[in-house]
């Protein structure tokens, strides 16, 4: 089968972009010839696919793509499009019979990924009434609610991969039918076996992700240190947050590449996932647990479906630090459900279909 993956970049940053890396790989090893087209790359590792740049994949806004010309040459059995937003470009695939790989909020919440400026949780559906006392400037709400409901739009009749449960409750209250919605969660994917890695440094508590509210690292580090907890708190990533969290305490390491990750969780004893936004999936932590990492995390979107528990209430820091005491002295267990082959099965018939 020859299957074209668009992409807004191709790059190993970020959880959607590296579950695209997996999935080309996982085909590419079944016989499968991958296409990836992208509207930018910055990816330094090879990849088993034929690539190339499509200018306007990468648009946040509507802008005009030459799918056509793309279509003409590769002439795919399978189009799978990932992490691309520009509508005009969700239209043409969707007009094509494309698959989508919904990863985040982008496509039925205008604003912060399920939760308020109010600090709430947001278990409403996408409407104007609802979404607008999470903006302040009326013209910049208007128009991001407009490219919301332009994304839906997009797919509304279209078939959806999603990662989670949880993300297809989203959908389908946006108006998605639920039929339409394939759930193909993510599988962990390190090049060496977790038990011959060696750790880069002492034991620590640990933080994966951007340094933006969304994630929490700010609760992480007020969690870290409620908790009294003897060890550093070491942050992986890099984001606007990144002076305050070195300020209050952390070492913050920046970017860190994948490659390296398995070094880090070898030293922690405990991964922090304070998460304010409801994360699609989180596959930060299901990496941890395949590390024997204990979780620390607040109940948060589809985190609920990987992590055996307990979870902290959302937006509960001293319960985040009551759980963290208990969490380094323990070790996890990877959930069973999460396998590479099983998974790439799952994707394989809905491509079939």
């Amino acid at each position: 089968m020859r299957v074209l993956h668009l992409t807004d970049r191709l790059t190993d940053r970020g959880g959607a972009h590296r579950h695209l890396l997996s999935v080309t790989r996982a085909l590419a090893q079944r016989g499968h010839d991958v296409h990836i087209a992208a509207g930018a790359d910055d990816l330094a590792e090879d990849v088993p696919a034929t690539t190339c740049l499509l200018p306007g994949l990468d648009s946040r806004t509507a802008r005009p793509v030459d799918l056509d010309g793309l279509l003409d040459r590769v002439k795919p059995g399978v189009i799978h499009v990932h992490t691309v937003v520009n509508p005009v470009a969700l239209a043409s695939a969707a007009a094509r019979g494309a698959v989508f790989t919904v990863q985040d909020h982008r496509a039925f919440c205008p604003s912060r990924g399920k939760w308020t400026a109010q600090g709430e949780v947001c278990r409403v559906a996408l409407s104007p009434a609802a979404c607008a006392p999470c903006f302040e400037d009326r013209a910049y709400f208007e128009e991001i609610l407009s490219l919301t409901r332009a994304r839906l739009a997009a797919i509304r009749k279209a078939t959806v991969v999603v990662l989670s449960e949880y993300m297809r409750a989203e959908l389908a209250a946006a108006g998605l039918e639920a039929g339409r919605i394939h759930v193909v969660p993510p599988f962990v994917e390190f090049e060496e076996d977790p038990g011959s890695i060696e750790p880069d440094g002492p034991p620590c508590v640990l933080f994966v992700g951007r340094l933006v509210e969304a994630k929490g690292p700010l609760d992480a580090v007020a969690a870290w240190r409620q908790s009294g907890v003897a060890l550093p708190l070491v942050v992986a990533g890099t984001g606007p947050l990144r002076e305050e969290v070195e300020a209050a305490g952390a070492e913050v390491l920046g970017w860190v590449a994948h490659a390296r990750l398995p070094r880090l969780l070898r030293r922690a004893r405990a991964l922090l996932m304070p998460s304010r936004w409801q994360e699609p999936f989180g596959i930060a932590g299901l990496e941890a647990l395949s590390f024997g990492v204990p979780v620390v995390a607040w109940d948060s979107g589809g985190m609920r479906e990987w992590h055996e528990g307990p979870l902290v209430p959302w937006g509960d820091v001293a319960g985040l630090a009551r759980r963290l005491r208990e969490a380094v002295a323990t070790r996890a267990s990877m959930p069973a459900g999460y396998e590479r082959e099983a998974l790439t099965d799952r994707l394989e018939r809905v491509y079939q279909a």
